[in-house]
């Protein structure tokens, strides 16, 4: 498999692009598209769910959003050293009857030399919000470039 830049070592500017290519691939909601930032053997824990593999992972991202719809993903930088990078992120979306959420959540991640995710370590906290507390309203897909981050939000 080819390189996934940036690589390892990171530097603040190199894990905020990491971190954004992340947010995007999430945020287009395509499993099949997303997994192939992780390498053939990445190990996750996401909420009670511990996949291992990329055919393991996709099928987690799958149920994902068959479950939580409109889903709207922004992340952040909380630190980085070497090949590994802490991100906290927030996401919004609904359930099928139409409850809307916000999750907030911290992830670990760690890389190899080729820039393949290896571990993936998310916790994850739901809490419910009326659909006029929405913070992320853009259209599906990629966050635009002016969106406030979390930060911006006081999320």
């Amino acid at each position: 498999m080819s390189q996934r830049p940036p690589l390892p070592p990171f530097t603040r500017e190199t894990a905020v692009q990491k971190i954004r290519l992340a947010e995007d691939a999430w945020n287009s909601r395509d499993p099949a598209r997303i997994v192939l930032a992780y390498s053939a053997d990445t190990r996750w824990r996401n909420r009670v769910e511990f996949p291992v593999g990329r055919e393991q992972a996709q099928a987690l991202l799958e149920r994902k959003w068959a479950r939580e719809l409109d889903y709207r993903l922004i992340k952040e930088l909380w630190a980085f050293e070497g090949d590994r990078i802490a991100v906290r992120f927030v996401y919004e979306w609904h359930d099928d009857s139409g409850q809307w959420f916000r999750s907030h959540g911290n992830e670990n991640w760690a890389f190899d030399a080729d820039g393949l995710m290896t571990q993936r370590h998310a916790s994850i906290n739901d809490r419910p919000i009326a659909e006029d507390q929405r913070l992320f309203r853009w259209p599906l897909g990629r966050r635009p470039d002016d969106h406030p981050g979390l930060s911006e939000l006081g999320l």
